[in-house]
């Protein structure tokens, strides 16, 4: 559980959805973003205090071990699942986070009904998956802009090309 002390942390998405039920009951605002957060680097943390910003609270969903692998190879992710919930919940802009299997998350966003779902601004609109759900309800997609310079595989690229001692 993170500094707030209301959320559910790491999550079931039947949790994550009844959170999120809590929060708009209560007049709040819920946000919703997901992706894999395997080497938190600043931009990530940039792009996750952005989207907090947007509402009252911040749901995450995040890419399986076994998603990742099919999404980004063999060799990812660098951090397993429950560790980078961990990290991400350490952040005080992150109030849930739950694991997702599914090769996309619309399951997850069909379940939470989050008011703002946040996207970087890599993605085109047409390509970000729940839109239908969250403009069907009366709420918004919003498209953040990423960081320039920080990335996880170029992170992982310096280190591979760092000499060791």
């Amino acid at each position: 559980m993170n500094s707030r002390g209301a959320s559910p942390a790491l999550s079931t998405a039947a949790a994550a959805a009844a959170y999120g039920a809590r929060v708009r009951e209560g007049g709040g605002t819920v946000v919703f973003t997901n992706g894999v957060f395997d080497l938190l680097h600043p931009g990530h943390v940039r792009y996750l205090r952005e989207a907090r910003a947007l509402g009252d609270a911040l749901i995450v969903a995040i890419n399986s071990d076994r998603s990742v692998r099919a999404i980004k190879g063999p060799d990812r992710p660098v951090n397993p699942e429950g560790e980078r919930a961990e990290v991400l919940l350490a952040l005080t802009s992150v109030d849930a986070v739950v694991v997702f299997d599914e090769e996309t998350p619309h399951a997850i966003i069909s379940a939470i009904q989050p008011d703002v779902l946040v996207k970087g601004a890599d993605w085109g609109p047409g390509n970000i998956v729940g839109r239908d759900v969250v403009e069907a309800r009366g709420g918004r997609v919003v498209r953040v802009d990423l960081s320039p310079g920080h990335s996880t595989s170029e992170l992982i690229r310096r280190i591979q090309n760092t000499p060791h001692a």
